[in-house]
């Protein structure tokens, strides 16, 4: 049964889980998955970190749990949302990405972005990069290495942080993996960089109204306004979706409180049905 409509738009529905606690089983996660699919959602797509705050005490790999996603179901979309470049080998990646979406067929989208060290201390104490700056020029030259890794052409790359001298990442993927990145509304740079992929996702957006603003700033950025593009807002469950699809949101992904999970809040949102 489908909690609501909203009428004559085109907003598709997805689960956004932290895979926390009792979402740290990917056993788990692939029966929601599987569960949702049938309900008749589009997507399911998961956090991505290696520590929390307390009381977060487990942690579930993304990948591992989306491979585990892509075998339980057959239409639904997933992906990361969103990983932090900066703290990912980008050959790996590339590596990791081509072999997901061939096991799906073709459902991944990969969710990216600089990442914080606020909620977990996932940089500080893992001696990552911590400055913001700095992990913007890994992200540029991570995308930059996984959009040529993913034509199936030699990748020659010689970056201020990344190298890959003549390598060629075969197979290809099922098809071009959709990019999203993430970023701040208001903030130049993060608009501009997904400007030239496929779709944004703003963090700690306020409200519908800022979330306008941003899709108009965006839209004016594109080069190539033909090509489909993908604005998605993440709110709870409940939330009036109305005056997010008339602004130029394309998806909505029901968000969970992380410091209060569980499987049958999930659940109960999932069996209630998409927008």
């Amino acid at each position: 049964m489908r909690r609501r409509t909203v009428a004559g738009m085109n907003l598709r529905s997805a689960l956004w889980l932290p895979i926390f606690d009792e979402l740290s089983d990917p056993v788990v996660i692939a029966r929601l998955a599987a569960e949702a699919e049938e309900a008749g959602w589009h997507g399911l797509f998961v956090w991505d970190h290696v520590r929390w705050d307390e009381p977060v005490r487990a942690i579930a790999d993304p990948w591992i749990t989306l491979a585990a996603v892509a075998s339980a179901t057959e239409k639904l979309v997933f992906g990361p949302m969103v990983t932090p470049l900066a703290r990912r080998r980008p050959v790996k990646l590339a590596r990791e990405t081509a072999t997901l979406d061939r096991l799906s067929g073709g459902r991944l989208i990969l969710g990216a972005g600089l990442g914080s060290d606020r909620f977990g201390g996932e940089f500080s104490k893992t001696g990552d990069e911590q400055d913001d700056r700095k992990r913007g020029e890994m992200l540029d030259e991570s995308l930059e290495i996984l959009t040529a890794a993913w034509s199936g052409e030699p990748v020659r790359h010689h970056g201020e942080h990344y190298t890959v001298d003549d390598i060629t990442f075969l197979p290809r993927p099922a098809r071009p993996v959709p990019v999203w990145l993430a970023g701040f509304p208001g903030k130049a740079k993060p608009m501009r960089r997904a400007a030239r992929y496929d779709g944004f996702f703003p963090v700690n957006l306020p409200h519908a109204d800022e979330f306008a603003k941003m899709v108009e700033t965006i839209t004016a950025l594109r080069e190539d306004d033909e090509k489909p593009y993908d604005f998605a807002i993440g709110v709870p469950a409940g939330t009036d979706l109305e005056p997010y699809a008339k602004a130029g949101a394309t998806w909505w992904m029901a968000e969970f409180p992380w410091d209060d999970l569980s499987v049958d809040a999930v659940r109960g949102v999932l069996r209630e049905g998409p927008a």
